[in-house]
């Protein structure tokens, strides 16, 4: 199953040194069946765009943390193929999310990145603030973080590792 899981370019580093990575806290986002009850039109790539769109405001609760040395302004998400076996649908904490176990994700798995160009660092470093405060329902800051989640993301297949993390 393709998993999505929100990162940081601290994780791409690590995982670019270490040949794995792992997924904060078990957590992904899938395409799961509840996500594909929830529509009802929609093909498996719009369902699929919706697991990933979770991801990415996911990767700007993890810049929330505020410790990231590597472009803190930046979402990342990377996507992985994952075994069924190591994936448990989680519904109860949202339709899209999949706890993984074990949490550690080998390289050979991933299947690309991608990753907030930097005409969208203004807009990420807004919803970073306000991530919280959109969550219990400000409509400014529910729109902030919507401005975040729809700027463009580049993409980077898995083999591009090494020089990203060189060049960026």
């Amino acid at each position: 199953m393709r998993v999505y899981l929100p990162a940081t370019f601290n994780m791409l580093v690590e995982l670019n040194e270490t040949s794995e990575v792992f997924a904060r806290s078990g957590w992904g986002f899938a395409s799961t069946q509840a996500l594909k009850e929830f529509y009802t039109e929609g093909d498996e790539e719009e369902i699929s765009y919706s697991a990933f769109l979770e991801a990415s405001m996911a990767s700007l609760r993890l810049l929330a943390i505020g410790d990231e040395p590597h472009f803190a302004k930046r979402r990342v998400v990377i996507s992985a193929d994952i075994d069924d076996s190591a994936i448990t649908p989680m519904p109860d904490m949202g339709d899209p999310v999949v706890k993984l176990e074990p949490a550690k994700v080998s390289l050979d798995d991933i299947v690309c990145f991608h990753i907030d160009v930097e005409e969208s660092e203004e807009a990420t470093a807004k919803a970073i603030k306000v991530i919280d405060t959109a969550d219990l329902g400000d409509e400014d800051a529910e729109l902030a973080v919507g401005d975040a989640l729809d700027n463009f993301m580049a993409y980077y297949d898995v083999s591009e590792l090494p020089f990203l993390v060189e060049l960026f």
